[in-house]
């Protein structure tokens, strides 16, 4: 997958809290348990759900994205970093989270012009989160049980000192040999160096 389409399935997978959120307060599903009860058809079901089902397909493609993600993940592997700074960056996933899901879920998602509004900001979100390079923080990775890291460390395969970030599901400290894959510019997938 090219580097901007996986920060956008990254984007997706980072609104799965608010898709399933949007899932709940949109689906329509007619209930009656009286014993003359009657199918309302599949036609009307999914033109009653048809929210729901645009959300459910966005779900979709984070998982996809998250699926990439990891295979992505399993490559880090033979080059090596050694940590000397590390700072925990993981308030950024609840940042994201207050800042963009939260309000989101408070519009009206049963009005055609909130709807409107709402495909505008996701959109214009999507173009800020992938051009800002904010992938990295990501709610869902955080429940997924990933965390961010800040590291100022030594390449060992270039002798070179830089501080980056670092997406994992170790725990980092100092003196920590990592293997990583480079994300982007600044943002690496890394896990702990194994002892053979």
């Amino acid at each position: 997958m090219g580097d901007m389409l996986r920060k956008v399935g990254l984007f997706f997978l980072s609104m799965w809290l608010f898709f399933l959120l949007a899932i709940i307060i949109t689906i329509d599903i007619p209930t009656y348990f009286g014993t003359d009860w009657e199918f309302i058809g599949w036609n009307n079901l999914l033109y009653r759900n048809v929210i729901p089902i645009i959300f459910l397909i966005c779900i979709f493609i984070g998982g996809y994205a998250y699926y990439d993600f990891k295979k992505l993940g399993e490559g880090a592997t033979d080059i090596s970093f050694n940590v000397e700074k590390v700072d925990n960056q993981n308030y950024e996933h609840l940042t994201f989270l207050t800042t963009y899901i939260v309000p989101l879920v408070s519009l009206n998602l049963t009005n055609i012009r909130y709807l409107l509004v709402l495909a505008l900001l996701i959109f214009v979100i999507c173009i800020i989160y992938v051009r800002t390079d904010l992938f990295y923080s990501n709610p869902t990775l955080a429940i997924l049980g990933f965390k961010l890291y800040k590291v100022d460390g030594l390449f060992k395969h270039n002798d070179k000192r830089d501080a980056i970030i670092l997406i994992t599901k170790d725990i980092i400290n100092i003196g920590s040999n990592c293997d990583y894959i480079q994300l982007d510019n600044r943002v690496y997938y890394a896990k702990l160096k194994r002892k053979k």
